[in-house]
């Protein structure tokens, strides 16, 4: 079982919140001294001491990378989220009638590993436990054949009864047992199939969803029209984890807001609708949203390369009649078979996989290292990323007439390139001008253009839609997890503006100066930014303070030193900087958590981006990189700091302990070797 959250006050590197940011005078003073005996300029031969610690670190860690790297160029590495993702593979495969003895062995082996020692399972690590994952993941093992009354999974009903039970569980949650007649589908909020009827262009169409929303909603919206009801033996059945509260169509800790009142008299009337419907309009939208969503399968067999998506369109397809010999379930079952790994802890599916992203990153840090862009591990990633670039047609289009030009997350997913990782893919083929590929320079400039048009009318980016931003959508019963658009974010502005100041682009630029104006909007009064794909406020401030620098801005700007000094600020005492996940939940613990080599790395490169690589906030930062290092050039990091949707998901990317600190590190070395 997984240490329960408690136990991380035990953990050395972790400082209370009310002490996270401030050091004690006797510690304080014991790293002053360590500092200045390392401060640039004190003595040469200390410097050179201390840069050939920092170069024996750089070097250790690039060997690493040169040895994982994939004969065709990319890195991929795990891309871990809370377990609810392999329990909704074992419900899967159940519904499906596949019965695979060692798939479901291994995936319960896992599921126990993860259980913590009060019977739930955490959304992240150092979580005391979530509700919905809780319930998953005990029908999943019910499912399997575990024993209700063994203790691990006692401990999880009591969990769940004590949180509110099935009641007080999420939408999704709901469907999964609705799907197995433990639910009554007339208490889930609805989502009529009938909206993909609507017109593109219309007021409001599925085009307003975010692209995972939208790649979800419309195959469960042919689920939810079915409602069909697996035959349940009795000994599965979980009537045990109803509390006997009263089902809410908003979750308990929900505010209610008259705009909620009003969705839940309308969700009142569709649900009527539902019951009586216009039986040519139901099938003809049943056959629209079936078309549709064939059309997005890869021939990978993914669905937008998530697991949402791709799950929900197995079963609708399964549901319609899809034999299980049939291409597109053929395709879509290996598609999230793939997405499965195995190993001494279980099996376990990940929610998506990364080797696009892992790719772009790691070979930026390689080059921060120093290592030359025509160095054949460089050259080789070079190509495969020009290959990657997506040149055909998505979603995307429908707010947006400029050709394809953008790069996806995953190894397949040409419907939903985003501009996240076209951001950080055109900075790495800016820095690998000198590699030798065919192709570099006019995917380097489709690219800038594709993600030039993906600007919203506010000045900022999103990561895969332009103007997707009818935030009332998230008021929705059906969005319990407030994530039914995607938004223009300050992390996505940031790193566009990154991007845009190597090729060329200034503060003159109109686009930059509507970016600038989007930024200087949304940073907080302390002078920090929030994170949206990354946790939290250092990610966020740590991206912006980087695109900023790169696009122009005067670093003695003073809202830019009001950013800097909020990352001095939150220093913990052991030379790092941390984050929690709970933030989203809580911005008043923002800054705050147990160090981490992925976080301290990001506050390092926003303070270096300012020009603060003499300051002592920044000597202590490398120190700690330095002292956490593993022999083989690694870094431990349990905790997750990468963000799927706030507050409700999120994931621990295991390349980012690695390729951040090494990012880090190389530009720390380049500023102090530029000096001495």
């Amino acid at each position: 079982m997984r240490e329960n959250a408690r136990a991380l006050r035990g953990n050395p590197s972790y400082a209370p919140p009310s002490q996270a940011s401030v050091l004690t005078n006797e510690d304080a003073a014991e790293q002053k001294s360590d500092v200045e005996k390392l401060v640039p300029g004190r003595s040469g031969a200390t410097q050179s001491v201390w840069i050939q610690q920092i170069e024996k670190a750089v070097r250790k860690t690039c060997r690493y990378f040169i040895n994982c790297q994939h004969e065709e160029g990319y890195w991929w590495s795990e891309l871990e989220s809370n377990v609810t993702i392999t329990s909704e593979y074992i419900m899967l495969l159940h519904l499906l009638g596949i019965n695979n003895v060692q798939v479901q062995k291994s995936a319960v082996k896992y599921l126990f590993n993860e259980q913590l020692e009060n019977g739930a399972w955490a959304l992240y690590y150092g979580d005391e436990g979530n509700l919905s994952i809780t319930v998953e993941a005990y029908f999943a093992l019910k499912l399997s054949g575990e024993d209700p009354d063994s203790e691990p999974l006692r401990k999880a009903k009591d969990f769940i009864l004590r949180e509110g039970g099935v009641e007080s569980s999420r939408v999704f949650t709901k469907i999964w047992l609705a799907l197995f007649g433990q639910y009554d589908w007339d208490k889930i909020p609805t989502m009529p199939v009938e909206v993909v009827l609507l017109p593109e262009h219309f007021y409001f169409s599925i085009y307003e969803f975010s692209m995972w929303a939208r790649g979800t909603v419309v195959p469960v919206s042919i689920v939810m029209a079915l409602r069909p009801a697996f035959d349940l033996s009795s000994d599965k059945a979980v009537p045990e984890l109803f509390a006997g509260g009263k089902a809410s169509i908003f979750p308990p800790t929900t505010k209610i807001t008259y705009t909620h009142k009003i969705f839940s008299l309308i969700d009142r009337l569709v649900k009527w609708f539902e019951k009586h419907p216009v039986r040519s309009l139901r099938e003809r939208a049943i056959r629209v949203a079936e078309a549709w969503t064939l059309e997005r399968q890869e021939e990978s067999g993914d669905w937008g390369g998530i697991q949402p998506p791709m799950v929900y369109s197995v079963l609708a397809f399964h549901y319609l009649g899809y034999p299980l010999d049939h291409p597109a379930m053929v395709k879509g079952l290996k598609a999230l078979e793939n997405f499965c790994l195995e190993d001494e802890l279980g099996l376990r599916m990940q929610s998506c996989v990364s080797p696009v992203w892992d790719t772009a990153l790691t070979a930026l840090a390689m080059l921060d290292a120093g290592m030359p862009a025509d160095h054949p591990s460089l050259n080789i990633v070079g190509r495969w990323l020009v290959k990657n670039q997506i040149k055909t047609g998505g979603d995307w289009q429908v707010k947006n007439c400029c050709p394809p030009g953008g790069w996806a997350f995953e190894f397949v997913n040409t419907h939903y390139p985003d501009v996240d990782d076209s951001a950080v893919i055109l900075y790495a083929l800016y820095r690998l001008s000198d590699c030798r590929c065919d192709g570099l320079e006019c995917a380097k400039d489709s690219g800038m253009q594709w993600c030039l048009s993906m600007q919203s009318t506010c000045g900022g980016w999103a990561a895969f839609d332009r103007d997707n931003v009818m935030m009332i959508l998230n008021r929705i019963p059906f969005a319990d997890q407030e994530a039914m658009v995607d938004y223009p974010t300050a992390d996505v502005t940031g790193r566009m503006l990154e991007a845009m100041g190597h090729f060329g682009y200034d503060r003159s630029h109109r686009q930059v100066q509507l970016a600038i104006h989007f930024l200087r909007e949304l940073q907080e009064k302390d002078g920090c930014w929030w994170g949206r794909w990354g946790v939290n406020y250092v990610y966020g401030t740590w991206s912006v303070l980087r695109g900023l620098i790169s696009i122009g801005e005067d670093p003695q700007a003073p809202y830019i030193q009001a950013a800097l000094k909020w990352l001095k600020d939150h220093q913990n005492p052991d030379g790092g900087w941390g984050e929690t996940c709970e933030t989203y939940a809580k911005p008043q613990l923002r800054g705050q958590g147990p160090s981490t080599p992925s976080q301290t790395a990001w506050a390092i490169m926003g303070l270096l981006a300012g020009g603060e690589h003499a300051g002592p906030q920044v000597q202590r930062g490398i120190q700690y990189l330095l002292r956490h290092q593993k022999p083989d050039g690694t870094w431990d990091e349990p905790y997750f700091t990468g963000t799927g949707f706030p507050n409700h998901f999120y994931i621990r990317y295991h390349n980012y302990r690695n390729c951040f600190p090494l990012m880090a590190l190389g530009q720390y070395l380049r500023k102090i070797k530029a000096e001495s």
